[in-house]
C-alpha cells in the first residue's frame, strides 16, 4: 500500500511538473505551490536529517523512501519562480531573477545530489547514505545562502 501511494505520489508530481507553469493564474498561486512542494520536501529530508544525525536510529527501508520523495520533490518548485512571483513578499530574494543562471544551477545540483542520496539511502549503508546526505543538504544550504532570505 505505501508503494503504491508512492508511486501515485511520484506521478501526479511529474505530471504535475511538466504543466505547473501553465496552470499558475496568478502568481500567488505559483507561491503557494512551490511553498508547498518546499514543505513537503523539507519534512521528509528532516526525517533523513535525524537519521544521518543519529537521533533516530539509521533504517535503510525509511531512508530509502523519504530519499525518493525527496529526489521526485525536488523537481516540482522551479516552474513555480515564474514572472510576477517576484512581485509578491516571500523569502525569496532577488538574486533568484537576477542571477537566474545561477539559480537553475543551484536547482539542478540538487535534483542530482538526491538522486546520488536516493541511491546511497537504497544501497543501505549507513556512512554512505551519511556522506549522500551531508552533500544535498550542502546544495540545499548553497541555494538558501545564495537566494533565501533568512
Amino acid at each position: 500500500m505505501k508503494k503504491l501511494t508512492l508511486v501515485l505520489v511520484a506521478v501526479s508530481a511529474a505530471a504535475v511538473s511538466l504543466t505547473a507553469s501553465a496552470q499558475f493564474a496568478k502568481p500567488e498561486d505559483a507561491i503557494k505551490y512551490r511553498k508547498a512542494a518546499f514543505t513537503v520536501m523539507g519534512a521528509h529530508f528532516g526525517r533523513l536529517g535525524a537519521m544521518a544525525q543519529g537521533k533516530v536510529p539509521f533504517d535503510a527501508k525509511a531512508a530509502a523512501d523519504n530519499a525518493d520523495v525527496v529526489a521526485h520533490l525536488a523537481k516540482l518548485p522551479w516552474a513555480a519562480f515564474g514572472e510576477g512571483t517576484d512581485a509578491v513578499e516571500t523569502k525569496a530574494k532577488a538574486e533568484i531573477w537576477k542571477q537566474s543562471a545561477k539559480f537553475k544551477e543551484a536547482a539542478d545540483k540538487l535534483q542530482a545530489e538526491s538522486t546520488k542520496l536516493v541511491a546511497a539511502a537504497q544501497g543501505g549503508k549507513e556512512d554512505a547514505f551519511k556522506a549522500a546526505f551531508t552533500a544535498t543538504a550542502g546544495t540545499c544550504k548553497s541555494c538558501h545562502d545564495d537566494f533565501r532570505a533568512k
